[in-house]
């Protein structure tokens, strides 16, 4: 995994039915190369799969939807985190385990900025999350 790579996975997260010619052009090579990444990451098993998903961006909660890429602390095992969010994190939808400099990527919705001050911190202090960087999503 490169820089390159990992753009092409944020990108497919984002919109994995994009087209390789705008891929290519957001992460800096051609639409055949791009195709070539993908092909590679599909092979290799970085990617597993593409998935739908039904209904509208309405059968989200209401709210600000989040991205939180998370790097736990030293001595939180995986176990101890996902058990941590399975009780007492509703607001977090999915978390996923990624490669990469973060150990997890979750998926929230919260109310407002204070909720999201209010998650962050939680995760740190009750989930074992020792670093955060968050992604507002503009639209869905």
């Amino acid at each position: 995994m490169d820089p390159v790579d990992e753009a092409i996975l944020r990108e497919l997260t984002a919109d994995a039915r994009i087209p390789y010619s705008a891929l290519g052009s957001r992460v800096g090579l051609s639409p055949n190369a791009a195709a070539n990444r993908v092909r590679r990451l599909v092979e290799n098993g970085t990617i597993r799969g593409f998935t739908v998903l039904t209904g509208s961006a309405s059968s989200l909660p209401a709210g600000l939807e989040v991205f939180i890429e998370v790097r736990m602390a030293d001595g939180t095992t995986n176990e101890d985190f996902t058990a941590a969010l399975a009780h007492g994190f509703p607001q977090v939808l999915d978390a996923v385990h990624v490669t990469g400099s973060y150990d997890y990527l979750l998926h929230a919705v919260v109310a407002d900025p204070q909720a999201l001050d209010r998650l962050v911190r939680r995760l740190k202090r009750e989930a074992g999350a020792s670093q955060t960087f968050t992604r507002l999503a503009l639209r869905s």
